[in-house]
């Protein structure tokens, strides 16, 4: 159930985040590449995308959770993305990103969530290496039910 509250957030980040032009052909090469080349290659080719993005912004050194958590936001805030909570368990990093950009109400939100989820998933992969992450862990997308959230999970399979 969505309430006014939920729809006027929306709406402003939809204003915070939308750049007309570029918002538009961003989304017109994201439908079509998925058009094209199918959900699976389009998802690595994305992915990809974002670990390269974590390399031309690389994240301060980070001690703590907290610090890694603190300086994914810096970047994250500098893109207006939205910002990353990131939980440590005992085996595992779970990193829910909240205020994901809405997409632009032509491109289905499950695809745009989909590519978005995809850029986001090289990114944080990305950073978490940089930090000393094993590149044999996988970061994994876990749904969550929501269009302006989504979910990763860092841990050995």
């Amino acid at each position: 159930m969505t309430t006014d509250f939920d729809q006027l957030t929306r709406d402003y980040y939809r204003q915070q985040q939308y750049q007309a032009g570029w918002f538009d052909l961003l989304s017109v090469m994201i439908d079509g590449m998925f058009s094209n080349a199918g959900d699976a290659e389009s998802h690595a080719f994305l992915q990809q995308m974002g670990e390269q993005l974590a390399q031309r912004y690389p994240i301060a050194t980070a001690s703590t959770v907290a610090e890694l958590e603190l300086a994914c936001n810096q970047h994250l805030a500098r893109f207006q993305w939205g910002q990353v909570d990131i939980q440590p368990y005992e085996n595992a990093l779970v990193l829910t990103h909240y205020a994901l950009p809405p997409g632009d109400g032509v491109m289905s939100s499950a695809r745009w969530q989909n590519a978005l989820s995809a850029v986001l998933q090289g990114v944080y992969a990305g950073w978490i290496r940089s930090q000393g992450g094993a590149a044999d862990v996988a970061l994994y997308a876990e749904a969550t039910g929501r269009e302006d959230m989504l979910r990763f999970r860092y841990q050995r399979s």
